[in-house]
């Protein structure tokens, strides 16, 4: 297949089967783009559809985004996870907000400097927002380019990256190209998926070097795997008449700038805790354990609901709060975090005593 014959297949496919009512495809700005991309990396479609739709609805615009306060934006953005991707979202609209007027550059090499945008985001805010030529590599054009081409070796090597770019270089249309990259990114999603491709349904398959070999399940060559550490740490849920004592995590490293419970080696670090807010210690209850995977490693989670006996008050600390659970703030809230707010709720309506 030629490129123009590529694309023309592509395109084709698009007109007929290519998803066209997805909620950042309706008045499509480079801004609604640019947060869809950004919540989509290493999010699934279904969930992204509700987060997008509540995201735009407190901020619609990139200069609510950028006025925002950040405990806003980390609890609309609480549950999607990788949480760098909602600060570095903040970041970049307070720089287009000072630096750029208001409006996006139009450049795939301009928007790359921004924080939390690589190349593929920004070629992805360049076609899809803009309409202009720029290639994209995300991981569906990735999977389908790889197949097409029978690319040897794991893709996130630079060597194979590299290769892989030039390929989406080449086959970039200059006409329609907005479609011709939402048409690939729906490829991937949809036809040609990591397990059990359907071949006989993609307009491709006439060039695609891995089904011809019949080698589709060999491509994307993945990853080599290594097994994840564990860690482990111990997690106490401090209540008083249905508060909950939360601390802010640093703005840099693991969930940072979210609100999250404290963390300790053992039991024994309770008394410490206490001492530093003032508070007297009840009885305590160890409560299922929870495993919480990252990237690159599997912390199991100890929770225990702990009862204190005096009254809170306002904690002395400004990264420290009292969290009612009944009327909950809005705070950006790890998600194990989260999960285990909503079980100490269970057990403290069921009335169980700890």
């Amino acid at each position: 297949m030629s490129p123009s014959d590529f694309a023309s297949a592509v395109l084709a496919w698009y007109d007929q089967h290519g998803r066209k009512d997805l909620p950042w495809q309706q008045g499509i700005t480079p801004y609604r783009v640019w947060v869809s991309e950004i919540m989509l990396q290493q999010t699934q479609v279904s969930t992204v559809l509700a987060y997008f739709d509540r995201f735009m609805a407190a901020l619609p615009t990139v200069k609510d985004l950028a006025e925002a306060p950040e405990d806003e934006v980390l609890h609309l953005w609480t549950g999607l996870g990788y949480y760098t991707r909602a600060r570095n979202l903040q970041k970049t609209a307070q720089i287009v907000m000072a630096k750029h007027g208001g409006e996006f550059p139009r450049s795939v090499e301009a928007l790359s400097e921004l924080p939390g945008i690589g190349r593929s985001t920004a070629g992805a805010i360049a076609s899809l927002g803009m309409g202009l030529r720029a290639p994209i590599l995300d991981g569906n054009v990735k999977r389908v380019l790889a197949r097409y081409v029978a690319q040897e070796g794991y893709p996130g090597e630079p060597k194979v990256a590299k290769q892989l770019w030039e390929v989406a270089e080449c086959l970039t249309p200059h006409a329609r190209v907005n479609h011709y990259t939402q048409a690939m990114m729906d490829l991937g999603a949809t036809l040609c998926t990591r397990n059990k491709p359907s071949c006989l349904l993609c307009p491709l398959r006439s060039g695609c070097q891995a089904q011809l070999l019949g080698l589709q399940s060999r491509y994307p060559i993945p990853k080599p795997r290594k097994a994840l550490p564990q860690k482990r740490t111990l997690m106490p849920i401090i209540v008083h008449n249905g508060e909950v004592l939360l601390y802010r995590r640093p703005s840099s490293g693991l969930w940072g700038g979210l609100w999250s419970l404290p963390e300790l080696d053992d039991l024994q670090g309770l008394d410490h805790l206490a001492s530093r807010h003032g508070l007297q210690l009840g009885a305590q209850q160890q409560l299922s354990g929870l495993t919480h995977t990252f990237s690159h490693f599997q912390l199991a989670i100890e929770p225990w609901l702990v009862r204190v006996g005096s009254a809170p008050g306002s904690v002395a600390e400004a990264d420290w709060l009292w969290y009612n659970l009944a009327t909950p703030p809005r705070l950006g809230l790890a998600a194990p975090v989260k999960k285990l707010l909503k079980r100490a709720a269970d057990s403290l309506t069921a009335g169980e005593s700890p």
